[in-house]
């Protein structure tokens, strides 16, 4: 299984950027994929999930910001963000998860990981 994430760069606040990422040998009977970010020194947060009934999940700061989507022939998970903020600045990751239970934002939960790609959004 191998996660790939693209689309980060740096943009000034109030403005947008697509993430992609594109999953190869896509893991069985996964029923979670989301997206994580991490700035320096904070924990990894949950930034938004998806599951197999098509139900999203995101974190409040980025409701109404954020949208997270999929295409499934072509096994990638996107990230649509607009109304970038500074506080948006981190390392992003999308992520697979196989168990059902538990919270969506819960990193420990999740199975395979991307490298990550970084945003930063300045003021």
């Amino acid at each position: 299984v191998h996660l790939a994430e693209s689309g980060g760069g740096s943009v000034q606040a109030g403005g947008s950027l697509r993430l992609s990422c594109a999953v190869s040998g896509f893991p069985h009977s996964t029923y979670y994929m989301g997206w994580f970010r991490q700035a320096p020194g904070k924990m990894r947060e949950g930034v938004a999930a998806i599951n197999s009934d098509g139900y999203t999940y995101y974190l409040d700061s980025v409701k109404g910001r954020f949208t997270i989507s999929q295409d499934n022939a072509k096994n990638t998970l996107y990230l649509q963000m607009n109304g970038l903020r500074p506080e948006d600045t981190a390392m992003y990751y999308c992520a697979t998860r196989k168990l059902r239970i538990g919270s969506w934002s819960d990193f420990n939960l999740y199975n395979y990981w991307g490298q990550g790609t970084q945003v930063t959004v300045s003021s």
